[in-house]
């Protein structure tokens, strides 16, 4: 499989798809841009809905595999999660089955096993096999998502690395996220393994950078040719020192606040 790719990015606004804009092309690969909202500082990038089947497929035409973002990306009603997440994710692995697309890099998400304990100190790290065991409608809509792609795999030939990330941002905002965060850099890194490995059929894996207090298991990952780089423990006394260190809703789980009563939303 050729490293250097044309990849179509969904969902390039946001904050994943902007560190892969930036970061990606390093890896070789040349990029195809697409969201609902305008992408700025590139004039060339698709503008449409995934509903929106006729841009879509044109998007998806003549790319070697697409790496799909775009979504709801925190709770919300079930129509809405129902319309983007679920409907949205059929049509893109639709779009690509029509076009001849062979790999797709899907944004699954730890929320797709919220509802996992976090491991004890000194206990095993938490293994991609666990059962689905969603917090939301969010992590509901990242297990279909990782059941599509092994639908489309069986029945299509079409390949699939699903990425359960954790929390990716420049740097970790709180102490939960010294186990869950995803740098940019590693978030490139993973996405380019996911893209060049041989062979993946359909792979799940968790997707984290090295951090000292990781919760999940990453040889999945590893396996793919994934080398993470960074890891959270300089951030840690800081984050620690900020917060008062006593128990916080949802910290028994993989989920966090996503297995609350009140889990994030776009308006929280």
């Amino acid at each position: 499989m050729p490293t250097s790719r044309t990849v179509l990015v969904t969902g390039a606004a946001g904050g994943i798809g902007t560190f892969l804009r930036e970061l990606l092309p390093g890896h070789g690969h040349r990029l195809r841009l697409f969201d609902r909202r305008p992408v700025e500082g590139e004039p060339g990038a698709v503008t449409a809905e995934l509903h929106d089947d006729k841009a879509l497929r044109a998007a998806m035409a003549g790319v070697d595999a697409v790496v799909h973002l775009a979504g709801i990306p925190l709770e919300a009603p079930f129509e809405e999660i129902l319309r983007s997440n679920i409907e949205g994710t059929y049509r893109l692995y639709e779009a690509a089955r029509l076009e001849g697309v062979r790999r797709v890099v899907l944004a699954s998400s730890n929320h797709a096993v919220g509802f996992t304990p976090v491991p004890a100190e000194g206990a095993p790290p938490v293994p991609v096999t666990t059962p689905h065991r969603p917090d939301t409608f969010y992590g509901l809509s990242k297990c279909f998502g990782e059941d599509l792609a092994a639908l489309y795999w069986h029945r299509h030939g079409i390949e699939s690395v699903c990425l359960r990330i954790g929390s990716c941002f420049r740097a970790p905002r709180s102490a939960r996220m010294l186990a869950t965060w995803l740098s940019p850099g590693d978030c490139a890194r993973l996405a380019h393994a996911a893209l060049t490995a041989e062979g993946v059929g359909h792979t799940v894996v968790y997707g984290s950078s090295a951090n000292t207090r990781l919760w999940w298991d990453l040889s999945g990952a590893r396996a793919l040719g994934y080398e993470p780089l960074d890891d959270s423990e300089p951030y840690a006394a800081e984050l620690l020192a900020a917060e008062d260190g006593g128990p916080r809703p949802g910290d028994a789980w993989l989920g966090g606040p996503f297995c609350t009563d009140s889990p994030p939303t776009l308006e929280s």
